[in-house]
Order: C-alpha cells, then sequence, then structure tokens
C-alpha cells in the first residue's frame, strides 16, 4: 500500500469534500486490477529415473545440509582448483557485468517506488518591471509545491514496484547462475588440462619405450637377425608418437588460455605448470527432484521474470481507469522583500485533477493483451527451464554412472593389453614373432591408455556437470533475503 501523505494544516470548510475525496482514493490504493501471481504448476517426479540404478550412490540426502553448497568445488580435493576458482568470483568481468546489471535493477526498484511519494520543489525569485508612465515595480517571491502527484487508485504504481522488484530477484539469480556457469567452465578446462599433463606424460614415457624397442631392432638388424624394415617400422612407431605428444600441447595451452581468461587475466600473463591429476570423483548425493526448483539460478531467474509480467498485466489494466493527480503549492510572494515571509504574503493553492481516456482505438486493451502474451511467454520458458534441469540431472547422472562401469573395463583392457606387448616382447626377442606383431601391441597398449584418460576427463566433466544441474551451492532463499523493500 503506499505511504499516506503528512496531513496538510489548513482549515477551510471548501477542502473538506477534496480531503474526504483524498482519503478514499487512499483507501482504494489497496485495489489491484492484476491477477493475483501463482508459480506456474510445473510437473515434477518423486525420484530421479537415474538414480535407481545405483542406490548406494547415487540417493536422497538426508538430512539436506550433505548437499554441495557454498564452495562445492571443493569436493574433488584439488587445491589448485580451489584457489583458481575463488578467483573467478574476485575477477572474472562476465561475473562483473551481471553484478552491474544487478545494480542497475536494483536502482529501477528504487525508482519505481519513488513514484508513491509527491515530487516537492521550492523555487524563489525576483521580478522587476515598469509600465508606461508608472514607477518600476518588484516582486519577490518563495514557494514550494508538488505537482501532478498521482494517487495509486488501481495499483498501477504499485503494480510497477512489483515488476521491477521481480526483475532485480531474477537479476540476483542471474549472477548466480553466471557464476555457477563460470567456475563449471574453470573445472572442466582444469581437469581436461590436468588429463592432459597425464596424457603428454604417458606419451613421452612411451616414447622412451619406444626408444628401447627401435634400439632393439637397430641391433638386431645389426647382427643380421632382422630386416631393414623392422627398423623403420620402429622409427615410424617413435616419431608418430613424439609427434602426438607435441600435439597435445596446442589443447593444453588452448586450456590455460581459457583459464587465464576466466580468472580475469590476460593469458601472457598466467602459467600453470605441469601436474599430475590429484582430484577424485566425489559421490553427489541428490535432493528430491521438486528441490531443483530451489536450487537453480536460472529456473529461480525463470520464475521471477514470470512475476514480473504478471505485474506488468495490472499495471496495463489499470490504465483502463481514471488516474487522480493532486497538485499544491504553497508559499510567499510581496512587493517588497522586507514584507515576504508575513502573514499577509502567503498563498496557497491545492486541487486534485481527475483524468479518464474516452476512446484510444483500442490501443489499451492491446497493451493488456500484449502483457499477458509476455506473461505466456515466461511461463512457457519457465516450465522449459524447469524440463532441461530434470534432463541435465539425467543426463548427467546416466553418463557418471555408464562411465564408472567404462572406467572398470578399460583398466582391465589396459592390463591385457600390456601383458600381450610383454609377450610378444619376448617372442620377438626369441625370433618367434615378427615386429608387425610388437607394432600392434605396442599400439593397443597406448591407445587403451589413452583411452582411459579419455574417461577420467569424461567422468570429470559429468560431475562438474551433475552439481551445476544440481544447482551449486545455490538457493533460492538468498534471493528472497537479499532484495528487501
Amino acid at each position: 500500500m503506499p505511504p499516506t501523505p503528512a496531513h496538510l494544516k489548513i482549515s477551510c470548510p471548501r477542502l473538506a469534500p477534496l480531503f474526504a475525496a483524498v482519503g478514499v482514493a487512499l483507501g482504494l490504493g489497496a485495489c489491484a486490477t492484476g491477477p493475483a501471481y501463482e508459480r506456474p504448476a510445473v510437473n515434477t517426479t518423486a525420484a530421479y529415473k537415474e538414480a535407481a540404478f545405483d542406490g548406494k550412490v547415487w540417493k536422497n540426502a538426508e538430512p539436506r545440509d550433505h548437499l554441495p553448497r557454498g564452495p562445492w568445488w571443493e569436493m574433488f580435493g584439488d587445491p589448485v582448483l580451489n584457489e583458481l576458482a575463488m578467483q573467478v568470483s574476485a575477477s572474472n568481468q562476465n561475473l562483473k557485468l551481471a553484478y552491474a546489471r544487478y545494480a542497475q535493477s536494483r536502482a529501477l526498484v528504487q525508482s519505481a517506488r519513488a513514484a508513491y511519494f509527491p515530487a516537492v520543489n521550492l523555487s524563489g525569485g525576483e521580478t522587476r518591471s515598469r509600465n508606461p508612465g508608472a514607477a518600476p515595480t518588484s516582486t519577490d517571491s518563495v514557494s514550494i509545491s508538488a505537482n501532478n502527484w498521482e494517487l495509486d487508485l488501481w495499483g498501477r504504481i504499485r503494480g510497477g514496484v512489483d515488476a521491477n522488484t521481480a526483475s532485480a530477484d531474477a537479476a540476483l539469480a542471474d549472477i548466480e547462475a553466471s557464476r555457477l556457469s563460470l567456475i563449471a567452465q574453470l573445472a572442466q578446462s582444469y581437469f581436461a588440462l590436468r588429463v592432459l599433463d597425464e596424457q603428454i606424460k604417458l606419451l613421452r614415457q612411451t616414447a622412451v619405450d619406444y626408444q628401447r624397442a627401435l634400439d632393439l631392432t637397430q641391433n638386431r638388424y645389426v647382427a643380421g637377425v632382422v630386416a631393414k624394415s623392422d627398423v623403420t617400422q620402429a622409427l615410424t612407431q617413435l616419431r608418430s608418437t613424439q609427434a602426438q605428444a607435441l600435439d597435445s600441447g596446442i589443447a593444453r595451452a588452448q586450456f590455460e588460455h581459457a583459464i587465464a581468461v576466466l580468472i580475469g587475466k590476460v593469458p601472457a600473463e598466467f602459467n600453470l605448470p605441469a601436474a599430475s591429476v590429484v582430484a577424485k570423483i566425489p559421490d553427489i548425493p541428490l535432493a528430491a527432484p521438486s528441490d531443483l526448483l530451489e536450487r537453480r539460478p536460472d529456473i529461480a531467474s525463470a520464475e521471477r521474470r514470470t512475476a514480473a509480467a504478471n505485474a506488468q498485466i495490472g499495471v496495463a489494466k489499470a490504465a483502463l481507469f481514471p488516474a487522480l493527480t493532486l497538485s499544491g503549492s504553497t508559499g510567499f510572494r510581496a512587493a517588497e522583500w522586507a514584507n515576504l515571509f508575513t502573514l499577509p504574503s502567503r498563498f496557497w493553492s491545492i486541487g486534485p485533477a481527475l483524468a479518464l481516456t474516452l476512446f484510444d482505438g483500442g490501443a489499451k486493451r492491446s497493451q493488456i493483451s500484449q502483457a499477458e502474451a509476455v506473461y505466456d511467454q515466461n511461463a512457457a520458458t519457465y516450465r522449459q527451464t524447469v524440463l532441461t534441469a530434470f534432463q541435465e540431472v539425467e543426463d548427467n547422472l546416466a553418463a557418471i554412472r555408464i562411465l564408472g562401469e567404462e572406467a572398470v573395463v578399460q583398466d582391465e583392457a589396459v592390463k591385457a593389453a600390456e601383458e600381450t606387448l610383454f609377450h610378444v616382447l619376448a617372442q620377438y626377442r626369441a625370433g618367434v614373432a615378427t615386429y608387425l606383431n610388437v607394432i600392434s601391441a605396442q599400439t593397443a597398449t597406448l591407445s587403451n591408455n589413452r583411452a582411459v584418460l579419455d574417461v577420467l576427463n569424461r567422468r570429470f566433466a559429468a560431475s562438474v556437470n551433475l552439481v551445476k544441474a544440481l544447482g551449486g551451492g545455490f538457493d533460492v532463499k538468498q534471493v528472497q533475503a537479499a532484495v528487501k523493500p
């Protein structure tokens, strides 16, 4: 309800009807022409489909305090990642952009609330004039006025405040959505870089092993035991592996540059030395699917924009009703400065104005239809955002489950390939196997070791995506607490 202005201390029987009208207007100010807002209904399920595949890991978290909140990236147990993630919040320019947009939306809320109050102006001046045949005259004046203060009879101003407040809610949720997305990008880039470090290390160690194989074939060639082709095949295998190690450096450099930009640094000023993977794949407990509506900042943002659109319907409908404005002024006016602030020099005026559009060719009705259509668009966007959120959770639950099974099988494949290579090399030394057998076994071993690293990278990415899909450390109560009148 708009604030009630201070009573004007003017004693005049003629003003009684005016004060009565103002009182009625203020009482009507509680009326609202727009529809009451309710969050659009969405379908939810009692449990995630993919959670049923592994009850030991994917279960509802009880109590919910076990859910990842705050610095969710710490679940992976990598100190370097923890430090980088904090720098994203402090220095990323896209995040600063989101903060600036929120500051703008808060200013719009304050601007909308200002319409509850009259704009009071102070003016003063001196006018000198002279008519033919008369002595010069002067008039001094000082006045305070409040013009065209609209009484919010039908909730137009209040609807604007509600719409801007809901938009500010959405802007605050956008900050958290941006932060969550940026840190998820950082984590994925960081894990991909660390896996590349492991891959480059693997390729370099494999090249050392291939060099030994090349030395063996050269010695056997010199002894006349094998053909020259064995030497060239061994050399080809070595050089190809060395080239792959060099080529991996391109992707590593690009990930390093991406991380630099995410933490707000010029790539030339950032360096991340090579290191082994120390992070672990965490067990991420799940909340009930219905809780996702409270934990996803993008869902919160879409819902708040729907609320803002609903409030705009009320603003559009209020324009159909008459607008009551109030203007008034008081001050002093005198021909001489010495007499300015005396009771005979005082003046005042006050009066309401009522305006109603009788015909506009349907323009206002059209604006209502537009506002209702915008609401329908936002409601559909909200429902689609919820559906997409459920899909992302299910996708990443499935990915983590399947990749976990794949990792076990792939580890067994590596052991088998390494055992095969060991026996084939022994057979080659004994002269009962060709070098093509050695190359085939070497290729299979390297390929399976690289597959292990690829699965590891995908498991990290799926884990990060699952945390992101679950909303990270966000809670919609943060928005409700932060945006207050």
